[in-house]
């Protein structure tokens, strides 16, 4: 496990990253003291202390940047201080837990479905410190969990890919088989099927979120096999699939983040998790004194998740990946949230 803890906060403009080998400790003082005036100077001081907790790097331009960019955003506007541990496995995530709360921690978030079980283990023996998780369906007095529907921008997604292929083949790869994952490899089928029912949809499970060969290779097997689009939201992973696209020169879209950096010229989309949104509401709840420990459903409608588009989507295609939405958020076009591991 690496982590990494660093006081952030408004007017920090520059990151200082120090690896340990030791559970994360509280920020040394003269550091909070420090960001806590530069908090006070943007935003009321709660003197609250948040520590986020990621399975991947911060700097991943992915699903965890944007939950570090997110957490940073709010505890920045409510003038809180915030640390955080990044690369943590599963086998790992009780025990951080269970050290911020023991450090006197006011608030944990944990960033993903795999951090919702460990959640309720650890708010049992500290019910005053106040757990958020994302992605997950947690809920106890102290732990409230925030669901994206993820699957809804995968839905438009999928019928962008299904517009987009001239084989009548597309791919989606993910990491590990949880429910917020399969939910939008689902919703990326359905999406294709809708334009085109006869469409056939190739997946891939790498069992990894951050090694981004065996991404690669899944994508490469799906070029072989005359795949012509290829979706991935495997967090870090899944840049190795981006790569293959990028060689094979065929249309790729990004997840959690605008990855089109990765591939100017192959990018056609991007599903956009705004974790900013999220955890902003998340943290204004503890702020304000309203927080209450249970699930949150946050979609299209909430700006919870959006897409961007690239140069390379045609104008046909975008304009009816727009309609999409637009319907999505209306409540006229219904997106099914299934968890159901089809392949």
């Amino acid at each position: 496990m690496k982590k990494i803890a660093a006081l952030l906060l408004a007017g920090v403009c520059a990151l200082s990253m120090t690896a340990c080998a030791a559970p994360a400790a509280a920020p040394a003082e003269p550091a909070a003291e420090t960001a806590g005036a530069a908090a006070e100077e943007a935003a009321p001081a709660s003197g609250l202390k948040v520590a986020l907790c990621m399975s991947g790097a911060a700097n991943d331009q992915g699903w965890n940047q944007t939950a570090y960019e997110g957490a940073l955003k709010a505890c920045e506007k409510y003038g809180m201080e915030m640390t955080y541990s990044e690369n943590l496995t599963p086998a790992e995530i009780a025990e951080a837990f269970a050290d911020y709360a023991a450090a006197g921690y006011d608030v944990v978030i944990g960033h993903g479905y795999e951090f919702g079980d460990p959640a309720l283990e650890v708010a049992a023996t500290y019910p005053d410190v106040k757990f958020i998780i994302t992605e997950a369906d947690a809920a106890s007095d102290n732990v409230a969990s925030y669901v994206m529907a993820c699957e809804q921008t995968a839905y438009v997604e999928g019928i962008i890919a299904a517009m987009l292929t001239k084989s009548g083949k597309v791919g989606a790869i993910g990491p590990l088989q949880g429910d917020s994952l399969v939910k939008i490899v689902n919703g990326f089928e359905d999406g294709a099927k809708s334009v085109n029912p006869d469409i056939v949809v190739e997946t891939a499970w790498t069992n990894s979120f951050v090694d981004t060969q065996l991404a690669q290779e899944a994508a490469e097997a799906m070029i072989d096999d005359g795949v012509d689009v290829i979706k991935h939201c495997a967090n870090a992973c899944g840049n190795g699939a981006i790569s293959a696209a990028v060689a094979a020169n065929i249309a790729c879209q990004g997840d959690s983040y605008d990855q089109s950096s990765f591939a100017p010229d192959n990018m056609v989309d991007s599903a956009l998790y705004n974790l900013d949104v999220v955890l902003d509401i998340a943290l204004g709840t503890v702020n304000d004194g309203t927080f209450k420990g249970e699930v949150y459903n946050l979609g299209l409608a909430d700006n919870a998740v959006a897409l961007s588009y690239t140069k390379n989507i045609p104008d046909d295609v975008k304009a009816a990946a727009e309609d999409a939405v637009k319907k999505i958020e209306s409540g006229e076009l219904e997106v099914v949230r299934d968890y159901t591991i089809r392949n």
